[in-house]
C-alpha cells in the first residue's frame, strides 16, 4: 500500500494537511464523490484533508497563488493563467478528471449565431474555461467582445446560480456554462442548446477539469499527492463504472453543499455530456492556451510542457493495473 498523506514525507515530522479546492458543478464530480464517499480520505486521511468550494476557476487560482490551498480541481484556462502568471513555477497538472459537459444555452428566440449581435451572454467568471470558450467561438462567428462587457456581444460574468435566475427573468439572452447549469437553463429556464462544446473538438473530446497542485507542495510532499491521486483513480472508477449510483452520489454531494437537489431530468441530461478519466489531455489544454492567446488574454502562446507532471499518476495507474497516460 502506498504511503498516505498522514505519513511523514520529505523528512517531515508530522501529518501533512492537504487543502483541496473544487467547484460545485457536476464537471467536478470526481471531487464531489471523492470527498463525500470517502475515496480521498481513505488514502489521505480524513483528518488531513481540508476542502474549500468555489464558483469558478479564477478564484481557485488566486487561492493557489496566495498559498491558501494546496491542490485544486480546475479548468484548463485558469490553470494556464496560474502557470503563466508565475512564469511557469507555481503549479503542476498532475491528472485529468473530466471531459465534456459545457455549452451555450440561449433564449428560444435566438435561432443561430446571426441573432446574437447586441445580445448579453453570461459566463461563470472572466477568464474561466467557459468564458474563454465563448469568447473564442464568438470571434469565429465574426463578433467582437471585451473584458469590460463591450463589443458586438456583451459578456457578463456572474455566479452560476445567479445566471439561472437572470436568464429566467429575461435579463440575459443566454450563457456558456458547465453542467448541471447547461441542463438547468434548458429544463428549468426554457432555453435551448445552441452550441454543444463537444462538437467543436476533435472526436468530441476536450479537457474540462484538471487536478493541479502547487509545485512546492508537490516537491515537499509527493506521498500526499500520490495519496490524493489514488483517491482520484478510485473516484473516477466509480463514476465511469457505476453511472446510476454515481449520479445519485454526485447529486447528494451537491445538495449538501448548495442545499438544492437536482431533478432527475437535469441529472440525467447532465450526465450524458460528461466522461471521467485521469488523462489531462495535454493537446486540448495547449489548444485552449492558443485560444486565449488569439483573444489577447495571453501575450504569447506559452510553452506548456513543464506544466504537466504525471509521474505520480502513472505510478498509481500501474499499481491499479491501468494504462499509463502520456502528455508528450
Amino acid at each position: 500500500m502506498a504511503a498516505c498523506a498522514g505519513s511523514t514525507t520529505g523528512g517531515g515530522s508530522g501529518p501533512v494537511k492537504l487543502r483541496l479546492g473544487y467547484l460545485t458543478n457536476l464537471t467536478h464530480a470526481t471531487a464531489l464523490v471523492g470527498v463525500s464517499k470517502g475515496y480521498f480520505a481513505k488514502y489521505v486521511g480524513g483528518a488531513n484533508l481540508q476542502t474549500t468550494t468555489f464558483n469558478a476557476g479564477p478564484d481557485e487560482v488566486e487561492a493557489l497563488l496566495s498559498n491558501s490551498i494546496d491542490a485544486a480541481f480546475v479548468g484548463p484556462n485558469p490553470a494556464i493563467t496560474a502557470f503563466v502568471r508565475s512564469h511557469g513555477t507555481a503549479i503542476r497538472v498532475v491528472a485529468g478528471a473530466a471531459s465534456g459537459g459545457a455549452g451555450l444555452v440561449v433564449a428560444p428566440s435566438i435561432k443561430s449565431a446571426a441573432d446574437l449581435k447586441g445580445k448579453t451572454l453570461a459566463t461563470p467568471q472572466l477568464g474561466n474555461t467557459q468564458d474563454v470558450a465563448l469568447r473564442y467561438w464568438l470571434k469565429q462567428q465574426g463578433y467582437t467582445t471585451s473584458t469590460t462587457g463591450g463589443g458586438d456581444v456583451h459578456i457578463a460574468p456572474q455566479d452560476n446560480a445567479q445566471t439561472l435566475e437572470t436568464f429566467k427573468a429575461g435579463q440575459i439572452d443566454g450563457a456558456w456554462l458547465p453542467e448541471p447549469w447547461v441542463s438547468r437553463l434548458v429544463l428549468e429556464g426554457g432555453g435551448k442548446l445552441l452550441v454543444d462544446e463537444r462538437k467543436l473538438w476533435p472526436q468530441g473530446k476536450f479537457a474540462t477539469t484538471l487536478l493541479v497542485v502547487r509545485t512546492d507542495f508537490l516537491r515537499a510532499h509527493p506521498a500526499a499527492v500520490k495519496s490524493l491521486l489514488q483517491g482520484v483513480v478510485d473516484a473516477n472508477g466509480f463514476l465511469a463504472g457505476q453511472p446510476a449510483a454515481a449520479q445519485i452520489a454526485a447529486d447528494d454531494a451537491l445538495a449538501a453543499l448548495t442545499t438544492k437537489k437536482l431533478s432527475s431530468a437535469v441529472l440525467s441530461s447532465s450526465w450524458q455530456d460528461l466522461s471521467f478519466n485521469e488523462d489531462p489531455d495535454a493537446t486540448a489544454v495547449e489548444t485552449a492556451a492558443q485560444h486565449a492567446h488569439d483573444l489577447g488574454l495571453l501575450s504569447s502562446p506559452p510553452d506548456l510542457r513543464p506544466l504537466f507532471d504525471v509521474t505520480l499518476l502513472n505510478e498509481v495507474l500501474r499499481g491499479a493495473h491501468q494504462p499509463a497516460v502520456s502528455v508528450s
